[in-house]
């Protein structure tokens, strides 16, 4: 049987099988080959959403450091404070202990006496500036 009277055997559905054969070839060789069709742009579509997956990640990842660089902030500071009220607790303790066996604690306030409060309130404000009834803490510059 020689070509000619092979094609005229086929008939339209044996047609349309060649065709058919011949694209799926083509698609195969031009997919091995890297070429792809993409006619509604998925992979750009997926590129966008892979990215704005990632810049969302990294937001997500500055808010969480900034919440930690919070809490170290929070941390060190209620510390300095408790330190604070420690030394301030420590420095009246000592006053107290001081104006109780004091031989002038029952008589009336003399200048000596006038003196060591004076000298435990400064104290006080040295510690703790922000006090009510401490004076202004001088300008470093």
């Amino acid at each position: 049987m020689s070509p000619r009277e092979l094609l005229r055997l086929l008939a339209p559905a044996g047609w349309l099988l060649v065709v058919a054969v011949a694209l799926a070839a083509g698609v195969v060789i031009l997919g091995s080959l890297g070429w792809r069709w993409d006619p509604f742009e998925r992979s750009a579509r997926r590129a966008d959403r892979a990215e704005a997956r990632a810049e969302a990640a990294e937001s997500q990842a500055v808010a969480r450091a900034l919440e930690v660089e919070g809490e170290v902030a929070l941390r060190r500071s209620s510390a300095t404070r408790a330190a604070a009220a420690s030394a301030a607790h420590a420095a009246t303790a000592v006053t107290l202990n001081e104006a109780r066996i004091a031989d002038d604690a029952s008589t009336p306030l003399d200048p000596v006496r006038a003196d060591r409060l004076r000298r435990h309130d400064d104290e006080l404000c040295r510690l703790a500036p922000d006090l009510e009834g401490c004076a202004a803490a001088p300008d470093a510059g």
